[in-house]
């Protein structure tokens, strides 16, 4: 072989990847044709809407939805938003919300799946039992907590007051101080069954053999989970931890339906606030930049799902 054809050889080998790839998408056109129809839909009803959000972050638009009326302001939505005090205090209730939800969701989750992995009597009918929060509708769920919460007529201010815990009606969600931890006590009810079945799936993982030489070792309950069933559970953990955060900043139903934000704001997080900006106050341009803000949060903990799902996959290529 000659050298100017071992020159060309080599210069075919380090020709860009992207030319094979582009030679592929065109050989296997056809295939692409099949997810077309849905590539267009996922265009209409999920990238326009997005980018049409974006643009419209810009401007400062009437309350009269004539939108070509609009006026181009730059970045002062945003300047708006991340400077008022509002934005502060109702960031800081999206924070508690979110972590307080997940935490106590996960923990509780966790906790049931633990007992429920166990074979003992009446397994099966307490595992339906604890999965009837997860798929009962929010919108009822809200309502009937509301009703629980009632200052007036509310069984747990009755029961309280009845076994002597309270002299009156305790004021859950009529009361700034208390409204938030009792909106949370209901997500926390709503979510942990999710975080069950997960971890109850990642449980089915753990091997028994694992665990039998840790007791013949010496090891105790405690020991026995720490070292051997928590590393085991450390990727559905994660990937919990982050479907329950993203799901709770997302939360709008049993917030807007049991106080909707109130009182005096008391209650109000990210997504209830962008809801009352845009069709309370009617401005959407300011709502628009509130929604990007979300959206880049969301993005950053969709990036971080995807690492966890792919975690495993890296580590199998490496």
């Amino acid at each position: 072989m000659s050298i100017a054809t071992e020159r060309e050889i080599a210069a075919r080998a380090k020709r860009p990847i992207r030319f094979g790839v582009l030679r592929q998408m065109v050989d296997r056109r056809s295939d692409y044709l099949y997810v077309l129809p849905a590539l267009i839909v996922m265009m209409i009803v999920i990238a326009y809407p997005i980018y049409y959000t974006i643009e419209l972050s810009f401007f400062n638009t009437p309350s009269n939805l004539q939108m070509k009326d609009k006026v181009f302001i730059g970045l002062d939505n945003y300047a708006r938003i991340l400077t008022s005090r509002s934005f502060r205090e109702v960031t800081m209730n999206t924070f508690i919300w979110t972590v307080a939800s997940t935490f106590f969701a996960f923990l509780l989750g966790l906790g049931a799946a633990l007992s429920l992995h166990r074979e003992f009597l009446g397994r099966g009918v307490l595992r339906a039992v604890l999965l009837i929060p997860y798929v009962v509708s929010a919108v009822a769920a809200s309502y009937v907590w509301k009703w629980l919460y009632h200052s007036d007529f509310g069984v747990i201010g009755a029961l309280a007051v009845q076994f002597g815990f309270t002299d009156r009606p305790i004021n859950f969600i009529d009361n700034i101080h208390t409204v938030l931890p009792s909106l949370i006590v209901v997500n926390i009810w709503k979510e942990f069954s999710f975080a069950m079945i997960m971890l109850m799936a990642g449980l089915q993982t753990v091997p028994d053999q694992l665990l039998r030489a840790a007791q013949v070792d010496g090891a105790n309950a405690w020991q026995r989970f720490w070292h051997v069933t928590f590393p085991h559970l450390k990727g559905v953990s994660m990937v919990t931890v982050l479907l329950l955060m993203v799901a709770n900043f997302n939360a709008f139903i049993i917030p807007w339906i049991m106080t909707s934000g109130g009182p005096a704001g008391a209650s109000d997080i990210w997504i209830t606030q962008i809801y009352t900006i845009a069709f309370g106050r009617q401005r959407y341009g300011l709502a628009s930049a509130y929604s990007v803000i979300l959206f880049i949060v969301m993005m950053t903990l969709g990036y971080f799902y995807v690492r966890a799902l792919t975690r495993g996959d890296d580590t199998r290529v490496k």
